[in-house]
């Protein structure tokens, strides 16, 4: 028997990476409150590491949706895999022209454009879809805010009867020139 509540350890468990970021940055506080020509620089380094560490998690945290979706998301080696139970396929990152969030009947998916037109679609809470946090993190030019964002707006209200109209597209990344194709 836990005399901790099941609710209270699972924040926690989620919660855990950024409990852990501001460990690091209070210990880096108080290693720097010691003072001298070592511990104080080490200190702020140990803070300014944390700090940076907090809002990564802190984003990581936000990016990640709770819900269930079909499907199975798997990055390996900057490629994209979603093996859905119907529909399914492989992006290269190096070969991503464009990364959208789209809302179609109160699901949220990815909508993700190869170069050559191509697209995947991964629906957001699929399982292992936390883990497209890393792979869209290495794009270039991408604004990590304004992905997480959009995933912490509203999505707008679908009406059933106008199922065309209530699909919401947003762009959140467009790669700069052609896209790099690496054969």
């Amino acid at each position: 028997m836990s005399l901790i509540r099941p609710e209270l350890l699972a924040a926690a468990h989620r919660w855990r990476e950024v409990i852990a970021a501001f460990a690091l940055a209070l210990f880096g506080a108080w290693t720097a409150s010691k003072g001298g020509y070592l511990l104080t620089p080490l200190g702020l380094a140990l803070l300014a590491m944390g700090a940076g560490w907090a809002l990564t998690a802190f984003r990581r945290l936000r990016f990640q949706q709770d819900g269930e979706a079909p499907g199975i998301v798997r990055v390996t080696e900057a490629q994209i895999a979603y093996f859905g139970p119907r529909v399914g396929g492989f992006v290269g990152l190096p070969e991503l022209a464009e990364i959208r969030l789209l809302t179609l009947r109160g699901r949220r998916i990815w909508k993700l454009k190869q170069g050559d037109g191509q697209l995947l679609h991964i629906p957001v809470e699929s399982d292992g879809a936390e883990a497209l946090f890393d792979a869209f993190a290495t794009l270039p030019g991408i604004d990590m805010a304004t992905l997480v964002a959009a995933l912490g707006a509203d999505a707008a209200p679908s009406d059933s009867r106008v199922i065309a109209l209530a699909e919401v597209d947003r762009l959140i990344w467009a790669r700069k020139g052609p896209a790099v194709v690496v054969r």
